[in-house]
């Protein structure tokens, strides 16, 4: 056993969080915790990393178990350069053994310039760089809030790999359904401040938890049924004096006490929209530049009124740009950009409005409509509200008050609240739970205007997307049909005939200079050289508590120093290679270009 909570019990004012909460976590557990937004998950990751103290509740692991936690808003130095904010935690020589992995990890998550101060960093760029830090410490416990935030669909796709292989104990808090499905074993759900463990992935965790609420549904309906009996015979009069009427009676006032099973409120979204005439929004040879960096490149595209539209690409490469063009906060360099008179663009940004923490919850939705009027008739503020898991004693506190998601789930409210014609998502599946992630989906199936998303959640993507645009090198946007599925099937098409004809050898006169190339050997070692070094760090590692546990057993002492000293011998070779190698793709990659 790596970790354990036991009897966990956490308050947050006056909101009950968790209460009597035990958790255990051994070597290749990978759990993720799911649950409605404001239920108490990133509560709970701080008390298990020891960063919150509980109210009542133990958490307890071996000294020599180390733990590394990614939070959802990392704390950093501002005058800190990104490299040395990496390695804040580590010791100098360590650093010096591991500078080129980092920044090879760096670089792998879109962080480029390492002597940056962090203070200049955006929300995602810092995220990343946390990430960066947590996966480069030798750990036996990873504990992670939100990793896959602000990463795009590659990324994820890697940190994905990274984590399967991982041996030790993982705890995450995430809502990529896929990335739950592929690399969590265990599911841990959280609801009405108890936890519920699934030993299973993300599908086998929904099957589980279909028996056991049709089972609890089934019991339920027996305890009414006896319910109704007793009471008709309570009501015929029965003579309480005797001891058998006495105990019926006493078992009759039992079963009207016991409670049916607790269940999450369901989140409601009725379709809010304006009219919206035949002329939406029109592009028309747009480009956009910020500095030398191109992100839109002579682009021209028509909304149409039904458009279901994903756009992905790396990060930086201008998809929330193109965004800002639609929604016309951002103005072209070149072209044009008209929009319908009947447009109402409801648009879902990555930061969020800027929010009054001293302002009531309700007084922020009132102040944009008193009442809104839908296909099920109207409702007022309060009653949209309800809807949105927002009951009537929650309306009455402070947004500060609200939980990170819980302000996310605010925020799509206030954007819906608006009746849109054309909804602009950008990052919509950051911070929301499955649960509202799963109801926006049904949502948008129904929603009769168009709909936009910059998304890196593959499942979302394939639940809405009837079409997928990638942002590109150069702000070149190519257009594929279907969802990110059909997406990646074809762009793996359109790659397979490049990868040939650049292995063709060239027609005409042949090239004496001898081209840069790896053997075969050597790029099947570069592959795996990453793998290995990382490999012979954990033993290094691992032999340290080990040797300090042999006390006064001189002989096993000098055995653990002797495998230690080779494993770090070995450790300079493959450093040195990797080296090399990377020295060598290097020259490989500009050769190409």
């Amino acid at each position: 056993m790596l970790l354990s909570a036991e009897h966990i019990s956490l308050n947050f004012g006056l909101k009950q969080l968790l209460d009597d909460v035990t958790l255990y976590l051994n070597e290749g557990d990978k759990i993720g915790i799911i649950g409605i937004n404001g239920t108490g998950k990133s509560s709970f990751l701080r008390v298990l990393a020891g960063q919150q103290v509980p109210d009542s509740g133990t958490v307890s692991r071996d000294p020599n178990v180390q733990v590394c936690f990614l939070s959802q808003n990392p704390k950093m130095d501002p005058e800190a350069t990104v490299l040395e904010q990496v390695f804040s935690d580590f010791s100098p020589d360590t650093r010096a053994l591991m500078e080129y992995e980092a920044k090879a990890m760096l670089t792998r998550l879109g962080i480029t310039d390492f002597a940056q101060p962090v203070g200049t960093l955006s929300g995602g760029q810092r995220k990343r760089v946390a990430l960066a830090a947590v996966l480069l410490h030798p750990a036996d416990v990873l504990i992670l809030d939100e990793p896959t935030n602000h990463l795009d669909s590659d990324m994820v796709i890697w940190l994905e790999d990274r984590l399967r292989k991982f041996n030790g104990g993982l705890i995450m808090v995430t809502h990529d359904r896929y990335f739950l499905e592929r690399v969590a074993n265990r599911i841990t759900e959280l609801s009405h401040c108890h936890i519920r463990h699934y030993e299973a992935n993300y599908s086998k965790y929904l099957e589980l938890k279909t028996q056991q609420e049709e089972m609890e549904q089934a019991a339920q309906r027996k305890r009414q049924s006896i319910l109704r009996v007793e009471y008709q015979w309570i009501m015929r009069g029965a003579q309480a004096r005797r001891t058998k009427n006495k105990d019926r009676i006493a078992r009759y006032e039992e079963l009207k006490a016991q409670t049916g099973p607790e269940t999450d409120g369901t989140l409601q979204m009725a379709t809010l929209s304006s009219r919206l005439g035949r002329k939406t929004v029109e592009l028309h040879d747009v480009s956009k530049a910020f500095g030398d960096h191109t992100v839109l490149s002579h682009f021209t595209y028509g909304v149409a009124r039904d458009d279901r539209v994903g756009i992905v690409g790396r990060n930086g490469a201008g998809k929330s740009t193109l965004l800002n063009l639609i929604a016309g906060k951002l103005f072209p360099d070149s072209g044009t950009i008209d929009w319908g008179e009947t447009v109402r663009i409801g648009y879902f940004s990555q930061e969020g409005r800027e929010l009054d923490l001293d302002q009531r919850v309700f007084d922020f939705i009132h102040e944009i409509a008193s009442e809104v009027k839908t296909k099920e008739g109207s409702f007022s503020a309060s009653q949209m509200m309800e809807r949105f898991l927002f009951p009537t004693q929650l309306q009455g506190q402070p947004i500060g008050k609200l939980s990170g998601g819980e302000r996310r789930r605010l925020y799509l409210l206030s954007v819906l609240m608006e009746a849109p014609n054309i909804l602009l998502l950008d990052e919509p599946t950051n911070d929301l739970d499955i649960t509202t992630l799963a109801i926006l989906e049904e949502y948008l199936e129904t929603f009769p205007g168009a709909v936009l998303a910059v998304s890196h959640d593959r499942y979302f993507l394939d639940k809405t997307a009837q079409q997928i645009f990638e942002v590109g090198e150069g702000g070149v946007i190519t257009r594929y049909t279907g969802n990110y599925s059909d997406y990646l099937e074809k762009r793996k098409a359109n790659e397979a005939p490049a990868e040939k004809a650049a292995k063709k050898a060239p027609s005409g006169k042949p090239v004496r200079q001898k081209k840069l190339k790896f053997s075969y050997k050597e790029q099947k070692e570069f592959d795996t050289i990453e793998d290995d070094i990382a490999a012979l760090e954990q033993k290094i590692a691992d032999l340290d508590p080990q040797m300090a546990a042999c006390g006064s057993d001189y002989v096993k002492l000098q055995d653990l120093t002797s495998e230690q000293d080779a494993a770090k011998a070995a450790l300079d070779e493959k450093m040195e290679r990797w080296m090399y190698l990377t020295d060598l793709a290097e020259k490989i990659a500009a050769q190409e270009k």
